[in-house]
């Protein structure tokens, strides 16, 4: 989009633009009414905080609170159908830093903000700007305090046999992990774990199954589709948690849990400490 295109749908709109605290934001002048989210985590962001009436459209992959699943489904963070997304109206689209759709969507005149929660101080930061925008600043504030209490209330539940054991947290096909630096490591460390993925490679980097038989975890959480057959894997038969069954294997729906950074943090770390606390001991 050139300048002048650019300034002409700011006056049109009301559109300001910003960056805070690496959140890049869009804000639109008229109350939020119709909101469309093109991720699972925002969808759930927006009804935490008591919106979900205001919900008009989510990204194909949203399905908490249940009564999202009659809303249009507009893609996902490859394929967000543009015209579907203006055809319902929004005065606000919620998405993350690596949706392809923003720019497009600007150019057509519909508000845009853009909200990354990769950490769990990202989510804070998150909530609090989706609160403000949608004229909910105590109750953002008050779900980050539930989110934290019910942190530490897991933690508390946490055996200590399992407190200070090592853990390798796996997300998705082609053995990508979860390092002690994404969001989904810092709830395992909240939990007294110690992940063997460092986060010097990334948050969620691709692992050399290799690398595991130099640095053996005690425990490994991943989903069931892709560790179900965790011993065919080149050396890992041998690996201290395949051996003693110190795995975690977790169902779509848990999956689903663990790996949105939104208002269920909490749940998903108190849903691991029942997996793991149903392992057979050591």
């Amino acid at each position: 989009m050139n300048l002048q295109v650019f300034r002409c749908v700011l006056r049109g709109l009301g559109l300001a633009l910003g960056l805070f605290a690496g959140v890049a934001m869009a804000q639109t002048a008229q109350p939020v009414s119709r909101i469309v989210t093109l991720s699972p985590s925002l969808t759930e962001a927006v009804c935490a905080l008591g919106h979900c009436a205001q919900l008009v459209g989510t990204d194909r992959h949203s399905t908490w609170p249940t009564s999202v699943l009659a809303l249009p489904k507009v893609g996902g963070l490859e394929d967000a159908q543009i015209e579907r997304i203006v055809t319902l109206r929004p005065n606000l689209v919620l998405l993350g830093p690596r949706s392809r759709a923003g720019e497009r969507l600007q150019a057509l005149g519909v508000p845009v903000m853009m909200l990354d929660a990769r950490t769990h101080a990202d989510l804070k930061r998150m909530l609090v700007k989706l609160g403000e925008t949608l004229g909910e600043p105590a109750r953002a504030t008050e779900l980050i305090a539930r989110i934290d209490g019910e942190l530490d209330a897991a933690a508390s539940r946490m055996p200590a046999a399992l407190r200070g054991r090592s853990v390798y947290v796996e997300v998705g096909a082609g053995a990508s992990a979860a390092s002690d630096k994404s969001f989904i490591g810092e709830t395992v460390a909240r939990l007294g774990l110690v992940n063997v993925v460092s986060g010097e490679l990334g948050l969620f980097p691709k692992i050399n199954p290799e690398a595991l038989l130099r640095r053996p975890p005690d425990l490994i959480i991943g989903p069931r589709a892709t560790l179900a057959n965790l011993a065919d894997r080149p050396g890992w038969s041998a690996l201290p948690a395949v051996r003693q069954q110190q795995l975690c294997l977790l169902d779509t729906e848990r999956m689903d849990l663990l790996s949105r950074p939104g208002p269920r943090l909490g749940e998903a770390a108190q849903m691991l400490v029942e997996c793991l606390k149903a392992l057979p001991p050591r």
